[in-house]
């Protein structure tokens, strides 16, 4: 019974190391300066989510499901804990947080299953930028990010619990 406590502390802990580090990348300027990226709620929930999609893979290919679940613990926490710092009350809290976890589910769909750059350019595109044209740049440019930060974080263990990213570089004008 005390490895079990021990374990679940464990992935707890380390779920929230992820969240937060998750968190502090998707506040990067960059993203909303450079990259055009909405500076609102739904620009940064969407930028949370797509960081959120490459610890993940990288945590299901090293095989680490309870933390992959302490991970989505603590980010599904913080999104009820924003909602409420909103000014959402109890009885509009779980159909909020519903709907975050259907657009949560979706986008890790979406860029699961994105074959190669241009089809996660595509899925950016439609998610991030709302499929507004003019964004193709900046998509291109996301794209681009989250496919080196995917390859640099395969050669990781994630055992810092500190994701190393890379760097954001702007979209070409």
């Amino acid at each position: 019974m005390l490895k079990t406590l021990l374990k679940s502390r464990s992935r707890k802990s380390r779920g929230a190391e992820l969240s937060a580090a998750i968190g502090e990348q998707a506040r990067e300027p960059v993203f909303f300066t450079k990259l055009a990226v909405p500076d609102t709620i739904d620009g940064r929930f969407d930028l949370v989510i797509l960081h959120a999609w490459l610890v993940l893979e990288r945590l299901r290919e090293l095989g680490m499901k309870d933390v992959s679940q302490g991970l989505i613990d603590s980010l599904f926490a913080s999104f009820d804990e924003s909602l409420r710092d909103l000014g959402v009350g109890d009885i509009g809290i779980g159909h909020r947080v519903k709907k975050m976890a259907d657009a949560f589910y979706g986008r890790l769909s979406a860029y699961g299953a994105a074959a190669d750059e241009t089809a996660l350019k595509d899925a950016i595109l439609r998610n991030i930028y709302r499929s507004k044209p003019g964004h193709e740049a900046e998509a291109g440019a996301l794209a681009r990010y989250a496919d080196a930060a995917r390859k640099r974080l395969h050669g990781s263990d994630l055992s810092s619990g500190v994701p190393d990213f890379g760097t954001v570089s702007p979209a070409p004008r």
